[in-house]
């Protein structure tokens, strides 16, 4: 994923207002991210547990969602699998809820996936950061085509946002 500045972050959410992405927490420390190593940016609001924020790239733009953990899913992660890298990490899963975009969310309407608690799944994949013993199958596949199916996985998610 190439770098991004905060501008470009703040432009690229698609699923709030523009007020709302003015106001939300973007990490300071972006120049430090390993930017080569993610298929996306994931981040939480370190004043509210329960929002998170992810960037990727669709279509050669940055797109951006607003994410929530359902209040009912407060607290840690259960160790499931991730819905978009297929880890199971010790940090845990947790069920990440996005308002839809355009009218369908302004009428309430979200998309849910299950996603690694702390948003690294690109790290994990790579082996960048431990996810825990047994937090991957063992798969033939390479590395590459593990890379391919979670940019697959979260750009179908990103669809069901859009749609």
């Amino acid at each position: 994923m190439e770098a991004l500045t905060e501008s470009e972050i703040r432009a690229a959410f698609v699923n709030c207002s523009k007020g709302e992405a003015k106001r939300l927490f973007v990490p300071r420390d972006l120049a430090t991210r390993p930017w080569a190593d993610l298929d996306y940016l994931g981040w939480r609001d370190p004043k509210a547990e329960d929002r998170a924020y992810l960037v990727t790239e669709q279509a050669g733009r940055p797109t951006a969602l607003v994410l929530r953990r359902p209040s009912a899913a407060a607290g840690r992660g259960s160790r499931n699998m991730c819905s978009i890298c297929l880890t199971s990490p010790e940090a845990g899963v947790s069920l990440l809820v996005a308002p839809r975009a355009g009218r369908a969310g302004r009428d309430g309407g979200s998309v849910g996936t299950y996603l690694c608690s702390d948003l690294s799944c690109s790290l994990y994949l790579r082996g960048k950061k431990d996810a825990g013993a047994g937090a991957r199958l063992h798969e033939t596949i390479s590395l590459d085509e593990k890379i391919a199916r979670t940019t697959t996985n979260l750009a179908g998610f990103i669809a069901k946002v859009m749609n």
